[in-house]
């Protein structure tokens, strides 16, 4: 069964950091690309960044040097690491898996709150 199950989420102020994590099973984890998105109240859900299987990484540009994704293969785990985060980042933010379209997972999400 596959599984993604995200964590890290929270209330933090304006300039603060948080990380995020998202843990996978079911599936060869090394094998997939990993991303983040996250969806704001009100809006589609959107690109934050992602960690390829050939180790590159791209951001969305409202994160870029800001956000930094990485990934551990022997842990099964991809990380969203959140720094000098403001009120517009507040969203729930989705982890997935894509090897194809017939092989593309989502994880539940995890509510992140930029508030003072």
């Amino acid at each position: 069964q596959v599984q993604l199950v995200e964590s890290g989420g929270g209330l933090v102020q304006p300039g603060g950091s948080l990380r995020l994590s998202c843990v996978a099973s079911g599936f060869t984890f090394s094998s997939y690309a990993m991303s983040w998105y996250r969806q704001a109240p009100g809006k589609e859900r959107e690109f934050v960044g992602i960690s390829n299987v050939g180790g590159s990484r791209n951001y969305a540009e409202s994160v870029k040097g800001r956000f930094t994704i990485s990934r551990d293969n022997a842990k099964n785990t991809v990380y969203l690491q959140m720094a000098n985060l403001k009120p517009e980042d507040t969203a729930v933010y989705y982890c997935n898996a894509w090897r194809s379209t017939l092989y593309t997972y989502w994880g539940q999400g995890t509510q992140v709150t930029v508030s003072s």
